[in-house]
């Protein structure tokens, strides 16, 4: 299955607007070229501070091509994505003030009312909220830009976001390596909700070790 074959195989994708849903579309179809990987970088990258659509489908799409090579894909992954994350995070230390009301006025989900809370959660949990950020369906840009801006510890940004990340993109790659196309579909369709659930049990287990310890 390729890229075409997600587009066509996911029936959650039909409630996409219709502008997502031709963005979504047009990302899919750099799986079926040869400049697949090169795509995958440069969306990982863009997302983690401008772009609205997560590189997850194409990196399904790209593993599903070449299982072998799916850890190496998801490895690349997330290095573009921690990169593109601290070139967020140098946007918000060095240059908000000239470029936040663009960020705001033009990137979704960038909006003063998100960066309220998110000062909020970096004030009680600043590593465990940049590494749900990564993990879950919670825009990771909103952070990366939030984190330079309130100047959380550079180094505790980019751990949590390897870790969040890597764990996110080999999870994907893991079970497209183990299981294959039967899986995908799956994937495709509830990943939303499966990252979620998980983040929400991932948060639990940090609450519960906080209150015993």
């Amino acid at each position: 299955m390729t890229g075409a074959g997600l587009r066509d195989g996911s029936a959650g994708d039909h409630r996409r607007p219709g502008v997502l849903r031709r963005l979504y579309d047009w990302v899919l179809g750099w799986a079926d070229t040869r400049w697949g990987v090169p795509a995958l970088v440069l969306l990982a990258f863009a997302e983690a501070s401008v772009f609205p659509i997560p590189p997850d489908p194409l990196l399904i799409a790209l593993c599903l091509g070449a299982p072998g090579r799916s850890f190496r894909i998801a490895g690349w992954a997330t290095l573009a994505s921690v990169a593109g994350g601290i070139g967020g995070y140098a946007i918000g230390a060095g240059a908000w003030s000239a470029l936040g009301d663009f960020f705001f006025a033009s990137v979704p989900g960038v909006t003063p009312e998100a960066f309220a809370a998110v000062q909020g959660l970096y004030d009680r949990w600043d590593f465990r909220a940049v590494f749900l950020a990564g993990l879950t369906p919670i825009p990771y840009k909103i952070f990366a830009l939030s984190a330079g801006v309130f100047a959380i510890n550079f180094p505790v940004f980019v751990m949590a976001s390897v870790l969040s990340r890597a764990l996110r993109f080999c999870l994907l790659a893991g079970l497209i390596w183990r299981f294959g196309t039967p899986v995908t579909r799956f994937i495709d369709r509830y990943f939303g909700l499966l990252t979620l659930l998980f983040g929400i049990l991932l948060l639990l287990g940090f609450v519960l070790v906080g209150w015993l310890l």
